[in-house]
Order: structure tokens, then C-alpha cells, then sequence
């Protein structure tokens, strides 16, 4: 079975962003910490090469799969600032559609921004405590 290629390392967040050559997304990183700490009430980690995550769970599948994620998580990459969901948590459609300019691709798990001014923090952040209460209910023994 394949084993997961994002796991937590030991690399420092202050370093991973402080390389960002663009200062608007180091900025926006910053603001994504203090608000995913606030919700989480976790000191962000290094997960694999460039994402920031929280906290951490342990997931199987029925299909035997299994692994580590964090709870929360972002990515500030080149082309926007990757936020990390859990797929089909509640209010998805409706935190949605009140959040602000975004894309996203499948409508379920990961969601792009280009930057933050151009989204609803409050919303994010409701999206985000929505995601973290599903996956604590699909994996209670955390």
C-alpha cells in the first residue's frame, strides 16, 4: 500500500515562509497562522515541503488505506494560497457562496485564494471550525 507523501516534519514555519519571495503572500501566511492557531488552539508544523498544518488525525478508509493529516491546513503557493478542507463538511454550499472570491476545482476538499483581502476572514474561519467538527465526528478516537 501506498504510504502518504505529506507527513509532519521538523523544518521551521518562520524559515518556509520567510523564503515566500512575494511579501503580500508572506503577509497573508501570517495572517492564516494567527487565525487557524486561534481556531485550532495548535502551533503550526510543517507538512511535507509547503504546507503549514494543525494538529493531526489518523484517517482509514474502508479500502484499508490509512494515514496522518492535520486537522487544518494551508499552502501559500505561487498561484494562490491553497486552503485545505475537509471534503463535504456542513454548510459547505452555504459558507461558500459567503466567502468571497475563490476557486476551487471539485467542490469538496481544497479551495484557492489569490490573496486574503479578497475574501471573508469571518467565513474562512467558519469554514475552517466546520471542517475540524466533521472530521473529529468521522474520526472520534482522536
Amino acid at each position: 500500500m501506498a504510504k502518504n507523501k505529506t507527513n509532519e516534519t521538523e523544518v521551521s514555519v518562520d524559515d518556509f515562509i520567510n523564503e515566500i519571495p512575494d511579501e503580500k503572500k508572506r503577509a497573508d501566511s501570517y495572517r492564516m497562522i494567527a487565525m487557524c492557531k486561534e481556531v485550532t488552539g495548535l502551533e503550526p508544523k510543517m507538512w511535507g515541503p509547503s504546507i503549514i498544518g494543525f494538529g493531526t488525525y489518523h484517517y482509514q478508509y474502508d479500502s484499508g488505506h490509512e494515514g496522518d493529516m492535520p486537522l487544518a491546513a494551508f499552502s501559500p503557493r505561487k498561484d494562490a494560497i491553497s486552503i485545505y478542507l475537509c471534503s463535504g463538511f456542513k454548510r459547505r454550499t452555504e459558507l461558500s457562496a459567503k466567502l468571497g472570491k475563490y476557486k476551487d476545482k471539485d467542490g469538496r476538499g481544497c479551495i484557492y485564494i489569490k490573496k486574503l483581502d479578497d475574501v471573508n476572514m469571518d467565513v474562512l474561519k467558519e469554514m475552517y471550525v466546520a471542517s475540524i467538527e466533521q472530521v473529529k465526528q468521522e474520526y472520534p478516537n482522536q
